[in-house]
């Protein structure tokens, strides 16, 4: 072999390799053209409309006194409190005024969707006050033996200042605040812990308040209500140690198969610790009333004179039921009514505690009447 065949044929080869997997990779099939994905339809861009600088502030403000289980419910409907919000507006009544505010309930019963429900109105009190109109809160039912009244912090309650929410993402000095509220510390899921009596005690509740100024103008009680342990069942009535005379008293329960015959001097010993129990504590009423008068700076007493409430329902609106003819003025025992409430047609006064009803009413009235030797004039 001549002198550089060797590497003229292995050039010669590697050329050859070089051609075919050109012309190989020649023959490929052609790559399928990719399927144009269809474009999907661009969803509609959505508005929110921006938050009302005090649109929680009605939710904020605790509801004393409603039943745990019903709270959800009251929360339910798209409630609307502008006109709360716009009494703290320029030119408002709560305008530049510090103000207390709590919440509470009032079922009733009003049309919805064409038919007519027992619903949990939600409803906000407001107390323009230089100072918290109390620190205190009633327990109170015709269920439970003897009135309550307790510190708030007892019930972990306090008056906390609220903060509009413009404000809440920066440093706030709360001390200048004008807005407080009544707020409930109690975690919902403790409440299977809690005992019975104690998680009663919440629905029992009342904002108390206490108006020294004016105790003068109201009579005080005369009446206590009776619990009186007999077998085999209590005894529930109540006693006007003005109007009732306590033998008959006595002698009508045991005519009516209230009370045993055989339990009555019990009874009435009963009784008549309770009438002295009542006349011991409105004598003390009217003592502490009397230091505290003594005591009080005119300020004080001009904070007292010029203390007004006001009580908000929601305004009507399609997401909402209609409560325009069940608004009341009446707030609770302790406050008694609003100085001003926003109203509709009519107002039905539906108190929460039984003394204020027609039924206890009716029979304060004839007690009197059969004081006096005169008829009823239902039964006549």
């Amino acid at each position: 072999m001549r002198k550089g065949a060797k590497r003229k044929a292995a050039s010669q080869k590697q050329e050859d390799t070089q051609v075919k997997a050109s012309q190989k990779e020649n023959h490929k099939p052609a790559p399928k053209a990719k399927r144009a994905k269809a474009s999907e339809p661009q969803p509609e861009p959505e508005y929110f409309e921006d938050k009302r600088n005090l649109e929680d502030l009605w939710k904020a403000a605790f509801p004393v006194g409603t039943e745990w289980d019903q709270l959800d419910t009251v929360y339910q409907y798209n409630w609307n409190f502008s006109n709360l919000e716009d009494a703290f507006e320029e030119g408002g009544k709560l305008y530049g005024k510090k103000t207390f505010l709590f919440g509470c309930t009032e079922p009733q019963l009003v049309p919805y969707k064409g038919e007519n429900k027992v619903i949990c109105i939600p409803v906000v009190v407001a107390v323009v006050s230089p100072f918290p109109p109390s620190d205190k809160i009633g327990i109170n039912s015709v269920q439970r033996e003897a009135e309550e009244i307790i510190p708030m912090k007892q019930m972990k309650m306090d008056w906390v200042p609220y903060i509009p929410l413009e404000n809440r993402d920066r440093q706030v000095d709360r001390l200048k605040s004008q807005i407080f509220i009544l707020s409930c510390t109690q975690r919902r899921v403790a409440l299977k812990q809690m005992k019975i009596d104690r998680l009663k005690k919440y629905e029992y509740c009342l904002p108390y308040f206490y108006q020294p100024l004016k105790e003068d103008e109201l009579e005080q009680s005369t009446e206590v209500q009776i619990i009186f342990p007999a077998e085999p069942k209590p005894v529930f009535c109540e006693f006007d140690w003005e109007l009732d005379e306590l033998d008959e008293f006595t002698d009508k329960l045991i005519e009516e198969d209230e009370l045993d015959n055989d339990q009555k001097d019990a009874f009435k010993e009963f009784v008549k610790e309770k009438v002295r129990e009542a006349k011991k504590a409105n004598r003390q009423a009217r003592e502490a009333r009397k230091k505290a008068l003594e005591e009080m700076s005119e300020e004080t007493k001009a904070a007292f004179e010029n203390m007004r409430f006001y009580k908000f329902y929601p305004v009507q609106t399609q997401d909402a039921p209609d409560v325009s003819n069940v608004k009341s003025p009446f707030i609770n025992r302790y406050y008694g009514k609003a100085h001003e409430h926003w109203e509709h047609s009519r107002d039905v006064i539906v108190p929460s505690e039984s003394e204020y009803s027609v039924e206890a009413f009716s029979k304060r009235f004839e007690r009197f009447l059969k004081a006096q030797g005169a008829k009823s004039p239902v039964a006549a």
